[in-house]
C-alpha cells in the first residue's frame, strides 16, 4: 500500500514539474513521463554513499567532551550508540545515549545521501529539546569526511550556526566534532565524540 501511495505522489510530482521544466529550458525537448519516473527510480536507488552508511551498522561505545564555556576545560563522559540502516538501506538510524551537563541525554539521528541533491543531510532530535535539528553538506572525495552546516534560534533571540565535521575512520572507528557561533561571532569547538565498535 505504502509503494502504491509513494508512485501515485511520485507521479503527481512528476505530472506538474514537466510542464515547469519545458517553461525553464525551452531550447531543450521536455523528457517524457516513462523516462522521467526510470529516472525517479534510479535517483531512488542507493548507492556508494549509503554503502558506506552501512558499514557503520551494530553497537557502539562512545567517549563525548562538551566545551561549555572557552578557556574552560571540557566536561567527558561515556555513552553508547545502535546503528541500523532503515527502508532497505537507504537512511542510517542511531540511537544514542550519554551524560549532557551531568544529566541523561538521549538522541535520535538520521542521516542521508540525498541522490538527486547530492548533499548529505541529518536531522536530530534529543532529550534537551522539543525541535529537530537539520544539517546539510558535502564529503571528501572518498565520502569519509562529512562537513554539516546548520543554524537553530537561541533563547532570547538570535541564531547558533553550526558546523560539523563526521569522519569514518574505518569499519571499527568514527569520530564527530561539532563547533559553534552565537549571533554571527567566532567559531569554537563545542563538543567531539569518538565512536569504536563493541567487540
Amino acid at each position: 500500500m505504502r509503494f502504491s501511495v509513494s508512485i501515485l505522489v511520485a507521479l503527481f510530482v512528476l505530472s506538474l514539474a514537466s510542464p515547469l521544466m519545458a517553461k525553464d529550458k525551452k531550447s531543450e525537448k521536455p523528457m517524457d513521463q516513462q523516462a522521467m519516473m526510470e529516472l525517479w527510480k534510479k535517483m531512488a536507488m542507493p548507492g556508494e554513499p549509503h554503502k558506506l552508511f552501512a558499514t557503520l551498522a551494530g553497537s557502539w561505545t562512545t567517549t563525548s567532551k562538551e566545551w561549555m564555556e572557552p578557556g574552560k576545560p571540557p566536561t567527558e563522559s561515556t555513552g553508547t550508540a545502535e546503528i541500523k540502516m532503515l527502508l532497505d538501506g537507504r537512511f542510517l538510524y542511531q540511537e544514542y545515549n550519554s551524560q549532557m551537563m551531568g544529566q541523561p541525554f538521549s538522541g535520535i539521528g538520521i542521516d542521508a545521501y540525498d541522490n538527486m541533491t547530492k548533499k548529505y543531510v541529518t536531522a536530530w532530535l534529543d532529550s534537551m529539546g522539543t525541535g529537530i535539528f537539520i544539517m546539510e553538506g558535502t564529503a571528501s572525495a572518498d565520502g569519509k569526511t562529512i562537513t554539516l552546516k546548520g543554524s537553530h534560534p537561541e533563547p532570547g533571540g538570535g541564531k547558533m550556526t553550526h558546523r560539523a565535521v563526521w569522519k569514518i575512520v574505518d569499519n571499527n572507528n568514527q569520530t564527530f566534532d561539532m563547533y559553534g557561533a552565537h549571533h554571527g561571532g567566532k567559531e569554537t569547538k563545542m563538543m567531539e565524540i569518538v565512536y569504536t565498535r563493541k567487540p
